[in-house]
């Protein structure tokens, strides 16, 4: 194929901008905000499941000390209801006794019920402070998202405002490169998953790193300036300049 020499030294202009386009898009795709902000949406995840399971806890230590402390206040009445029957004086002896006896007895129950309340109350306390650093640690971390967030958007800005400036210099770069060699440097480009043309510098391709040697060496200097060449290994259109050591 034969292409205009200066025609052929735009496309390594052409295949700069496609180096710089192919490392925006690495850069896009493997951004460590995206680990920050993945790290923080965990961790969000998982002092959300502590607070709800604090939150539980305190409900059920309140549920059964509201019914320990019920508990207590009709043992209390119940006592001072007999001890309102006591001082009447109206109870026969036998009533007396009996009386004294179940108020023994609602003492000692009052008491179990009261040490049981306190242990609730601890419990409660202790509840309570698992949730506030439940709470503490979802915070911090819906904080740090908010900030991991902020730092990807910032940097996805970026990309995508240098993916703009490098497509725009392709496109006018490209428009600039006959039809027949800029397909051939599009077919290419797509065979290599890279780029569709590189510099022959010092009698070595710059695509593959491997240098000319032989036959090669010897098609490439004696070849026309406006002839295309090809690397043989990577296949990629070998561009002449002052460098290539021919």
């Amino acid at each position: 194929m034969q292409a205009d020499h200066f025609d052929q030294q735009k496309l390594l202009a052409l295949a700069a901008e496609d180096v710089a386009l192919a490392q925006l898009a690495h850069r896009r795709r493997t951004l460590p905000e995206h680990a920050a902000v993945t790290a923080a949406e965990d961790a969000q995840r998982a002092f959300s499941a502590d607070v709800v399971r604090a939150q539980t806890e305190v409900r059920d230590l309140d549920r059964e000390q509201k019914r320990l402390e019920a508990d207590v206040d009709t043992v209390r009445a119940r006592s001072a209801r007999d001890q309102q029957k006591l001082d009447s004086g109206a109870a026969s002896p036998k009533e007396m006794t009996s009386l004294q006896q179940e108020m023994e007895s609602l003492a000692r129950r009052q008491g179990d019920l009261e040490d049981q309340v306190l242990e609730l109350m601890e419990r409660r306390e202790a509840a309570d402070a698992t949730l506030a650093t439940a709470q503490t640690g979802l915070d911090g971390a819906q904080a740090e998202q908010t900030e991991a967030e902020g730092r990807r958007d910032a940097a996805l800005a970026e990309i995508t405002e240098g993916e703009q400036e490098h497509g725009a210099r392709r496109e006018e770069i490209a428009g600039t490169v006959s039809d027949a060699l800029l397909a051939l440097y599009e077919r290419v480009r797509k065979q290599t998953g890279g780029t569709g043309a590189a510099a022959l510098h010092a009698r070595r391709c710059e695509g593959c790193r491997i240098e000319l040697y032989g036959t090669e060496l010897a098609a490439a200097r004696n070849a026309d300036p406006h002839t295309v060449l090809r690397c043989e290994n990577c296949n990629r259109i070998l561009v002449r300049t002052a460098e290539s050591g021919l």
